[in-house]
């Protein structure tokens, strides 16, 4: 399920090209399926992907991003071979969604580098609407 998404040309200080960017009201969700939209099912128990209930608030929470016009991409440690039973279970629930990224590295404790902008959200429980809250952060020295 994709829909086309809108980018923005940008260029560097010599004006070349450099990645295009979303416009600054638009959210690129990178959201996990196990235990953060449903129970959390491990891939040595596949049998459980295709019967696992969506949390009912996070449901909720991703069709109000998906409707704002925000990008939802699941990003999941399932693999390849848990893509077919994954993109059922989206479809069977009505999981509006942009991409689906398989093979997550599995074991948490993730520490992601990126040109872009990076927000991270641990989720712990329920899916609400975000708030700015100020935390700090590991940064690059100068």
């Amino acid at each position: 399920m994709s829909e086309e998404i809108q980018l923005l040309e940008e260029t560097n200080e010599s004006g070349e090209s450099i990645s295009p960017q979303l416009p600054s009201e638009v959210k690129n969700f990178l959201i996990d399926i196990d235990g953060t939209i449903t129970d959390d099912v491990p891939n040595e128990e596949p049998e459980r992907m295709a019967t696992c209930i969506p949390y009912p608030d996070a449901l909720e929470t991703m069709a109000k991003w998906y409707n704002e016009g925000h990008v939802l991409t699941f990003f999941t440690s399932r693999t390849e071979a848990h893509r077919e039973v994954t993109e059922v279970w989206l479809k069977k629930h009505s999981i509006k969604y942009h991409g689906l990224l398989m093979g997550k590295p599995r074991g948490g404790n993730y520490h992601w580098i990126d040109n872009h902008i990076v927000k991270a959200t641990r989720f712990k429980g329920k899916f609400t609407d975000m708030i700015l809250k100020q935390k700090n952060v590991e940064v690059f020295k100068r």
